[in-house]
């Protein structure tokens, strides 16, 4: 291994990957170099990385402690600390320490592998005295060696396992904005999504609702309607507020403006609805921005005061540094509009806490799954803390078979080594401000705990490289932050994900995701999976936000779409060949199931049936599906070809629909009302019952 090699080895950046088991991949020099410089290292000529080669053996030959260990509850402590010189005194520093001393002597003791342990809840001590396990939390070590070396470290003590899914439970997943009811003032909000789980909860036994991320947008016209590329993913929009639910409403002596307004969000509203304008984040934001002006000045009773008072304090400085930026950048006076900006984070938090609330008095098990982006807008609010992040490369994924150019998502990535120095606080607290309304959590990207895809500014996403992260020290602190909570989490690993990841995530009680069509034996024949042969920990679903619905994949629709696009790389009469003979290979395999696929309501059925039959945890239903929409809510490729982000749900002839029209639908209601019967009829063997 030549120099530049091996340093980018001591900072987890890949000189080359394999993005098949028989190809590997060598990443450019120069990409190897632009990211270390990122990282803060110098690499510009061979002294300069013999020098920190040299730096880094003496560093290791001093260093006592590494700056992270991960101790998993009912397992021995972790290797570094069985391995200390014998003498060495160790303390835990810190609110969660709780007073904790392993006792005068560590060191010595050879750690032994915990999945050897034939009793889990053993928790072997250094020698001589008894070692008390330290309380669940993040800590920080000190440890003194008797030849007078001291080293540090953030220990992180974290629950063997995240909180464990229902026995079985079936849910739906919706893009918020796309479900307009009655009451919307142009696009879907809080109010609808308390509305649909108290709906699908009562009726149909619905036991979770995933929604997008809510995160906040950044603020401009237009704005990206991409809920994925967020200005914060540790706050949340307010656009998403149902006005007339904010107490202030019925005491506003401007009721005529309120009034006004209202109206002009009712027209909003109809336009999508009646005259098929797409759905416009920068209108609706507009009138609900002054009707919240109206309602800000509103004196507020002394309860309310006091839980925004209690709000600004737990959320402290974040949430300060949020609203200034938010003031900023909306063109408000940053000292005097910060605390409007900040009242609106907790107007929101509050109606979020209660459609969670609204999902439990439902019956919902777990409620609302909240989507976690997996970055941000790299001009957003979030990256005013300028320290945590790489500012001159963006996160992407390198070429595969279905990107043969790869894929560049302009997002700046956090920096492993400066989460590592501040003891993962930033994701700690970005966790923790999610949890408080969630029932649960999907990690978009859930491989981004590991290792993501950087890009250095300039090169084409092709020549890119992967930065290693602390995936035990990011795991160790989902889980324990999942357990705080008591919510489940989901990990999004679709596509090429390393076995060691997912075994990883699922040793620790972390939902995978898989999608009906990507189910298929690659290893063996590439037929489609058996259900008894589909994973029992995941979350098992027919289509997502990023895939052509049901109805769409059934007809071909999606195929006729990308080539009136110009999206096609091949003929679209090879396209639609090969589409055609994946969909009938689904439908033998499901009328050899002895369900019933004669029609596109049935064939749909039928699909969601096969689902219920895997030993899957959970079942999403995709919202359109219950209504035959056709249309993606994204098509990946395009930015103003098509409407991403802004379609309403609608009919299969594109007529937009209410909430309160798909709960009338009968053919949602058909769907659903199977998919319940499924759940329940889960034991029974398959063909015994159709769907």
């Amino acid at each position: 291994m030549d120099d530049l090699a091996r340093l980018a080895a001591l900072h987890g950046v890949a000189t080359t990957y394999q993005p098949a088991e028989d190809v590997t991949v060598r990443v450019p020099e120069a990409t190897v170099a632009a990211v270390l410089r990122e990282l803060g290292v110098d690499c510009d000529t061979p002294q300069a990385v013999r020098g920190h080669l040299a730096a880094a053996d003496r560093e290791a030959a001093q260093r006592l402690l590494p700056p992270v260990l991960v101790w998993w509850a009912g397992s021995l402590p972790p290797a570094e600390l069985t391995v200390l010189p014998a003498g060495t005194r160790i303390r835990l520093e810190g609110d969660e320490a709780g007073g904790w001393l392993p006792g005068e002597d560590s060191g010595g003791e050879p750690a032994r592998d915990p999945d050897q342990d034939p009793d889990p809840g053993q928790v072997p001590a250094p020698e001589p005295e008894p070692a008390r396990v330290p309380p669940l939390g993040v800590h920080r070590l000190i440890a003194e060696a008797p030849d007078g070396r001291t080293g540090a470290a953030t220990l992180i003590i974290a629950p063997e396992r995240a909180p464990a899914a229902p026995e079985r439970a079936h849910g739906l997943l919706v893009q918020l904005y796309s479900l307009l009811s009655e009451q919307s003032w142009g696009m879907g909000d809080l109010g609808d999504l308390a509305a649909l789980a108290s709906w699908a909860g009562r009726t149909h036994g619905v036991g979770f609702i995933q929604v997008n991320p809510l995160h906040a947008a950044v603020p401009g016209t237009p704005t990206d309607p991409s809920p994925y590329r967020p200005s914060s993913r540790r706050f949340p929009d307010p656009v998403h507020l149902r006005i007339e639910d904010v107490p202030e409403y019925a005491d506003c002596p401007d009721s005529d403006a309120l009034a006004e307004l209202a109206a002009r969000g009712g027209e909003l509203r109809r336009e999508v609805l009646e005259k098929g304008a797409l759905i416009d984040r920068d209108a609706v934001w507009a009138l609900k921005r002054a009707a919240l002006e109206l309602l800000y000045a509103v004196p507020r009773t002394q309860e309310r005061e006091a839980a925004y008072q209690v709000f600004r304090a737990e959320q402290g400085t974040e949430l300060d540094r949020h609203a200034t930026w938010c003031a900023e950048h909306a063109g408000d006076d940053p000292r005097a509009g910060a605390d409007f900006h900040r009242w609106l984070v907790w107007l929101t938090d509050t109606q979020l806490s209660a459609a969670q609330l609204a999902a439990r008095e439902a019956g919902m098990a777990v409620g609302i799954v909240h989507d976690l982006a997996v970055g941000v807008h790299p001009k957003g609010s979030d990256t005013s803390s300028p320290s945590l992040y790489a500012t001159a490369v963006s996160v992407g994924a390198p070429p595969d078979a279905f990107n043969a150019r790869g894929q560049d998502w302009s997002l700046p990535p956090w920096r492993p080594d400066r989460l590592a120095d501040d003891g993962y606080a930033p994701f700690r607290d970005l966790l923790r401000g999610v949890f408080r309304y969630a029932g649960a959590l999907r990690i978009d990207h859930v491989m981004g705990l590991f290792r993501l895809w950087w890009i250095p500014e300039g090169a084409p996403p092709a020549e890119g490289t992967y930065v290693s992260y602390d995936g035990e020290a990011m795991l160790a602190v989902l889980v324990l932050e999942a357990h705080r909570a008591g919510a489940l989490v989901i990990g999004e690993d679709l596509g090429t994900v390393e076995p060691r990841v997912r075994r990883a995530l699922a040793r620790r009680g972390v939902l995978g995701t898989s999608v009906l069509w990507f189910e298929r034996d690659w290893a063996g024949d590439g037929q489609p999976l058996a259900p008894e042969a589909w994973r029992a920990g995941c979350l098992a679903t027919a289509t997502t936000h990023d895939l052509p619905p049901t109805a769409a994949k059934l007809a071909g629709a999606h195929v006729e779409l990308r080539d009136r696009l110009g999206l096609l790389t091949r003929p679209v009469e090879q396209e639609q060949t090969e589409d055609a003979a994946d969909t009938a290979q689904w439908l033998d395999v499901l009328e050899r199931l002895g369900l019933d696929t004669k029609g596109e309501e049935a064939a749909v059925r039928a699909l969601y049936g096969f689902l219920l039959r895997t030993p899957a945890s959970l079942v999403g239903v995709w919202l359109p599906d219950a209504v035959g929409d056709r249309r993606p809510q994204n098509l990946p490729g395009t930015w103003d070809q098509y409407p991403n982000w802004r379609l309403p749900v609608a009919d299969p002839a594109g007529r937009p629909l209410t909430l309160e029209a798909l709960a009338a639908s009968p053919r949602a209601n058909a769907l659903l009302g199977a998919v319940r019967e499924g759940v329940s009829a889960r034991t029974a063997p398959p063909g015994a019952r159709r769907v």
